[in-house]
């Protein structure tokens, strides 16, 4: 922990009341995300079909298995302690993490998974609207970590950083074998009904 890091911390790390620490804890809680996941994989099968949505979802589920790996790697390997774990700190803290929580928060997991989650996503559907959304759930997740005394903003660059490298050699290797195998084939259902809506509007 630096000085920066340590300010930071203290700068972004505050009480915000009743309400503030029920967004933040379901944030932090990865299950409390899995809606969201569905509507993301039925968005993507509208766009791409079944093929384009499987394969993206198994490059996703890799990329998250590699980034869960690494940070644990780094945590095990790495000194450097959660917020909570500072004694010298901790009392200046908001903090709503349990003292069971892993000692060391080198790379954050949260922040790494939820990044390449974001990256793989918004490269597949490539619109503006659903990118701005994925980044948000990113951001909030990531900030929920910092929220709870979970991890230092650091630690949360580090993991944001992992999960773009491995989010884009994943979308690389995807997109060269959608290239070869041409998986991205939008429903037939899906077109038909959104050319009928589009000729209805411009008919009028």
């Amino acid at each position: 922990m630096n000085n920066l890091d340590r300010s930071l911390m203290l700068a972004l790390n505050f009480d915000g009341g009743t309400f503030w620490d029920a967004v933040m804890r379901f944030a932090s809680g990865i299950p409390n995300w899995i809606p969201l996941y569905v509507i993301v994989l039925f968005i993507i099968y509208c766009k791409g079909g079944w093929k384009y949505m499987l394969f993206l979802l198994i490059a996703v589920g890799l990329g998250v298995g590699i980034c869960d790996q690494i940070c644990n790697f780094f945590k095990a390997n790495v000194d450097y302690l959660r917020p909570v774990h500072v004694k010298e700190l901790v009392s200046d803290l908001h903090v709503l993490t349990g003292p069971r929580i892993n000692l060391n928060g080198t790379v954050s997991g949260h922040a790494s998974t939820s990044f390449c989650v974001f990256l793989l996503t918004a490269l597949a559907m490539r619109k503006g609207w659903f990118t701005a959304i994925m980044l948000l759930y990113t951001l909030l997740t990531s900030y929920s970590r910092i929220y709870i005394s979970a991890h230092f903003p650091f630690q949360i660059l580090f993991g944001w950083i992992l999960g773009t490298v491995v989010a884009l050699l994943l979308w690389w290797c995807f997109s060269q074998l959608n290239r070869r195998f041409a998986w991205e084939k939008t429903p037939v259902w899906v077109t038909r009904t959104f050319c009928r809506k589009g000729a209805a509007q411009s008919g009028r």
